[in-house]
C-alpha cells in the first residue's frame, strides 16, 4: 500500500482519471441557486481513493509522521485516561482529544488512525470542489500537482485538518451564515490555533471580487513589506500571549529565509489571472468566485508577506484561502476568462506549468522522486 514511485500521483490522474471523467455522464444539481453541471458522487470518490490510500500508509519516515504516531500511541484506551492525556498538551488540544476518541472507540491501530484522517481530509477536498469547481477533474490535478497533498496530507496534518474544518464550511460562509462558520472555525482552532487568522478573513472576502476590503488588504500587505523591522516587532507583540510567542525569534534562530518565490508564484496564478479577467469576473458576479477572489488575494499577500519573513510559520498562513483561490477560481478563470479556444491552450499550458512545478518541487526541493 505504501507509495514508492510518487509519479503515481500523476499518472492516476491522467490515466484512470481521465477515464472516470469520461465514463460517468455529469449531472445537473442546483447549487445556490444556480443550475450547474456536475460530477457525480461515486466517480468523485473512485477519483481521489488512491490518495486516500497513499496518504494513509505513507510511512512514519515522512514528515513529522512519525510524532503522530507517537501521540496516537499514548492516546488511552478508555475515557477515564484523557483528562491525563490532554495535560500533556499545552496546546492545540482538540486534535489530540480526537486521536482518544479514535483510540478509544474505533481502533488501536496507527496505520488505521492515519487512514481516517486521510479520508476526512481528502473527502472535504473533494466534496467541496465537486460541488463548487466547474471542472473537478481539474480541481484534484491542481491540489496534487501543486505538491499541497503531499505538504499537508503527508505532513503538517494538524494544520491542514483545521483548514479542510473551514474550507467544508464554503458554501455556510458563501450564504452568510456567520454562527455556524464562526462555530466551525472555533472547532478548527482547537485542531491549530492558527485557524483564528478566519474569523476575520471570512468577512473581508465577502462581497464583489476586488471590492475595498480587498484593496485594503494589499495596502496594508505593501505597509509590511516596506516596514518589515517594524511589522516583525508588532507580529512578535501580538503573539506574545499565544502559542505562538517565540516564533519570531525561532524563525531568525532558524535562519528562516522565507518562502520560495516560485512557490509564491504558483498560489498567486488565481489572483493574477484574475486582475487580466477583471472585468468579466465583475461582470459574472458568482458568489462562489467572488469569495474565491478576495481568498486569492490575502492568499497571495500572505505569500508575499512570507518571502521576507518567514515561510515556516507565514508561509503556511495561506493554506486556509489559498484552496478557494487555487481549486475553486483557476478552473473558473481559465473556462470562463479566455474565449473558448484559449481556453482550450490555457488549461493545457497550466497542466504542463504545473507538471513542472511538480517535479521541480518533488525532485529538485525534496528529492523524492
Amino acid at each position: 500500500m505504501k507509495l514508492k514511485n510518487f509519479w503515481w500521483l500523476l499518472i492516476w490522474l491522467f490515466t484512470a482519471g481521465i477515464i472516470l471523467e469520461r465514463a460517468f455522464p455529469k449531472q445537473k444539481e442546483r447549487i445556490l441557486g444556480k443550475e450547474r453541471v456536475r460530477w457525480k458522487i461515486l466517480p468523485a470518490i473512485l477519483l481521489v481513493l488512491p490518495y486516500i490510500i497513499w496518504a494513509g500508509f505513507r510511512g512514519v519516515g515522512f514528515g513529522d509522521t512519525y510524532a503522530y504516531q507517537q501521540a496516537f500511541l499514548k492516546a488511552p484506551t478508555s475515557f477515564g485516561g484523557v483528562g491525563e492525556y490532554l495535560s500533556q498538551y499545552s496546546k492545540d488540544q482538540g486534535f489530540y482529544f480526537f486521536n482518544a476518541l479514535v483510540k478509544i472507540i474505533l481502533c488501536q491501530s496507527p496505520e488505521v488512525y492515519f487512514l481516517l484522517l486521510a479520508a476526512i481530509q481528502m473527502l472535504i477536498i473533494a466534496f467541496v470542489c465537486r460541488r463548487l469547481s466547474v471542472d473537478y477533474w481539474l480541481s484534484i490535478f491542481l491540489f496534487v500537482a501543486s505538491t499541497d497533498y503531499v505538504s499537508w496530507m503527508f505532513n503538517g496534518i494538524r494544520q491542514f485538518t483545521a483548514a479542510v474544518i473551514i474550507f467544508g464550511a464554503t458554501e455556510l460562509i458563501i450564504r452568510k451564515k456567520y454562527i455556524p462558520s464562526v462555530l466551525l472555525i472555533l472547532l478548527a482552532s482547537t485542531m491549530h490555533q492558527s485557524a483564528l487568522i478566519m474569523l476575520p478573513v471570512i468577512f473581508l472576502i465577502q462581497g464583489k471580487a476586488f471590492n475595498k476590503k480587498t484593496v485594503i488588504c494589499v495596502l496594508l500587505s505593501v505597509t509590511a513589506l516596506t516596514f518589515i523591522d517594524q511589522f516583525t516587532d508588532f507580529l512578535s507583540s501580538a503573539l506574545a500571549d499565544t502559542q505562538y510567542k517565540n516564533v519570531v525569534s525561532d524563525w531568525k534562530s532558524f535562519n528562516d529565509d522565507g518562502t520560495n518565490p516560485l512557490r509564491v508564484l504558483v498560489y498567486a496564478m488565481p489572483t493574477l489571472i484574475g486582475l487580466y479577467g477583471y472585468r468579466k469576473i465583475r461582470a459574472a458576479d458568482d458568489p462562489i468566485i467572488n469569495l474565491g477572489i478576495g481568498a486569492g488575494l490575502i492568499s497571495t499577500c500572505l505569500g508575499i508577506i512570507s518571502m521576507a519573513t518567514s515561510g515556516i510559520f507565514l508561509g503556511r498562513m495561506p493554506i486556509y484561502v489559498s484552496l478557494w483561490s487555487n481549486l475553486i477560481v483557476l478552473p473558473w478563470e481559465i473556462k470562463n476568462v479566455f474565449s473558448e479556444k484559449n481556453a482550450a491552450f490555457v488549461k493545457v499550458a497550466c497542466i504542463l506549468l504545473y507538471c513542472v512545478f511538480f517535479y521541480y518541487q518533488m525532485h529538485v526541493i525534496w528529492s523524492i522522486i
